[in-house]
């Protein structure tokens, strides 16, 4: 396994550094200049579409998707140092650069499994960073876990399907600019393989039946830049049957398409997080003084920051062996990693982060330091796209498997 980076990410790197340092951390004070005055705190400031544009004047666009007819053409492990280094402006880097989920996952379904209609009506607009869109799983009735237990109905009605349900934490639905759903649901609710009764389906946000009914806070937080995690019902909305996203009873096998490369991608910006907390932690250790002596002199002090840098130098290195496998066996054959890389990830970057908040004192927790956000974005990710304890009972069982 080589790691090194090759001539191509070098160049991005460079260039992804130097967008962040010259615009990407001056806009964070500016974009919530500008969404104290926004008309509704779901629209785009202003500084976000000016990020969007300079980024893709400067090649910095769509690099996730490795598809080169559609995107930038990278490898999981070329993509893997250029998706950190967003992670450490998590709420505006990812957007900026049209890299961003649910968008993403999304795109990355559209290309796998949508039809040429499907491709020019979504995916092209999505591409351009023209349009937002949400991806509609989990709901609130039931352990979304198992995505077995999903009971959302999809139901064919002559040449259409008409959908019923309630969904919630679907993230990005608030956002005005969020023009379709991938919605997954029961076609075959009573079929034999329970891995086989799901499907998706395109569900444009303007269908009549569909209710984005309200922001779900995280911690707090709405996530605007997001666009935020909404509540939303199904009540008969009704789509052509064209609308199916591959085929009949292929919902649970395309959601786990589309998970594999969105855990990873977490992973990768967790990591960025981490960096961004690392580096706060050590500026505020040189810079403040206590009981007559800088922090930076204080014992505990330096455990917090020596025990974080072994840990992100440890995940950096799993994460990157598991991009390499995914590249060179697949995402199926690099499944164990996958599982590793989510279990490890979030917490241990939680931790780190909340090292940097007890340093910070009051300001850690306050809205002066992006701290205490940070820390509900990694926090959610314990749960999101599997929570740990699903991943933990299933990396057990192939372990087990070799002894039984």
């Amino acid at each position: 396994m080589d790691f090194a980076f090759d001539a191509r990410t070098e160049e991005l790197r460079a260039k992804l550094l130097a967008f962040m340092d010259a615009y990407v951390y001056p806009a964070e004070a500016v974009a919530e200049e500008q969404r104290a005055e926004l008309a509704s705190p779901w629209d785009t400031p202003a500084v976000v579409e000016e990020l969007k544009a300079e980024a893709r004047r400067q090649g910095l666009w769509n690099l996730f998707l490795p598809d080169s007819e559609y995107g930038a053409g990278l490898t999981n492990l070329q993509y893997a140092p250029l998706a950190e280094i967003t992670g450490r402006s998590p709420q505006l880097a990812p957007t900026a650069l049209n890299c961003a989920a649910p968008d993403t996952g999304n795109m990355e379904v559209l290309t796998q499994f949508g039809d040429d209609t499907q491709k020019k009506q979504w995916l092209e607009p999505l591409l351009a960073g023209e349009i937002r869109s949400a991806f509609a799983m989990t709901e609130p009735e039931v352990a979304s876990s198992d995505a077995t237990n999903i009971t959302t109905l999809i139901e064919r009605d002559g040449d259409d399907y008409v959908i019923t349900g309630r969904k919630w934490y679907i993230s990005g639905a608030m956002n005005p600019d969020c023009k379709i759903f991938i919605v997954m649901g029961k076609t075959d609710p009573d079929g034999a393989d329970i891995r086989r009764q799901q499907s998706m389906v395109l569900v444009p946000r303007d269908t009549p039946g569909v209710t984005v009914k309200r922001a779900m806070r995280v911690f707090g937080y709405e996530d605007h830049y997001h666009g935020g995690h909404a509540e939303v019902i199904f009540d008969r909305a009704r789509v052509p049957m064209s609308n199916l996203i591959g085929e009949e009873g292929g919902g649970f096998a395309i959601a786990q398409a589309r998970l594999g490369p969105g855990r990873i991608h977490h992973c990768m910006r967790l990591i960025g997080m981490a960096e961004r907390a690392i580096e706060l932690m050590c500026r505020r250790a040189v810079a403040r003084e206590a009981f007559g002596k800088a922090l930076a002199q204080q014992g505990v002090v330096h455990n917090w920051i020596a025990d974080a840098r072994v840990a992100v130098e440890q995940l950096r290195l799993l994460v990157l062996k598991t991009a390499w496998m995914m590249d060179t066996v697949g995402n199926r054959g690099a499944h164990a990693e996958i599982q590793a890389i989510k279990i490890a990830t979030p917490r241990t970057v939680v931790d780190i982060i909340d090292r940097a908040i007890q340093l910070h004192g009051a300001g850690g927790v306050s809205q002066d330091f992006p701290l205490a956000e940070l820390y509900a974005g990694a926090r959610t990710l314990m749960i999101a796209d599997g929570p740990d304890e699903v991943h933990q009972r299933s990396l057990a069982r192939r372990e087990l498997k070799r002894y039984v």
